[in-house]
């Protein structure tokens, strides 16, 4: 190709335009404003499932412990070495405070609090029997 006045002709030139740039750009924005939406719905579904198998895990622990003794014991707390040593933090509430246990004579449930992490939803209820 002919060099003329020291400038390359402007078909050799590299690069993107600015309206390619612009269009690249408006359709990762039309991208993100479609997955984003989604990919919150997915964790906050995740989040809630796991605050509900924490409770879920939370209520054997509960049965075993009135199989042992005759009583249901509602302080949460309490649990913490049927646990594995700890209660498992519920993804909702962000602390392992965020389940609750009702007794009543011979029936007690445990529940996960709703918090602000995971949307609106309502917890299972984990009803046990002695």
């Amino acid at each position: 190709m002919k060099i003329m006045n020291g400038k390359q002709p402007l078909r050799n030139r590299r690069g993107f335009t600015l309206v390619e740039l612009l269009i690249i750009i408006l359709i990762l924005g039309i991208l993100t404003m479609v997955a984003l939406p989604v990919y919150i719905s997915t964790v906050q579904t995740a989040q809630q499932a796991t605050a509900n198998a924490n409770a879920r895990a939370l209520a054997s622990a509960v049965q075993a412990r009135a199989t042992g003794t005759g009583v249901y014991d509602a302080v949460v707390a309490d649990y913490a070495a049927d646990m594995g040593g700890s209660i498992p933090t519920n993804p909702c509430t962000g602390n392992a405070g965020g389940y609750t246990i009702s007794a009543i004579s011979r029936t007690a449930s445990v529940t996960a609090l709703e918090g602000t992490n995971c949307g609106p939803w309502t917890p299972n209820q984990f009803t046990i029997n002695r």
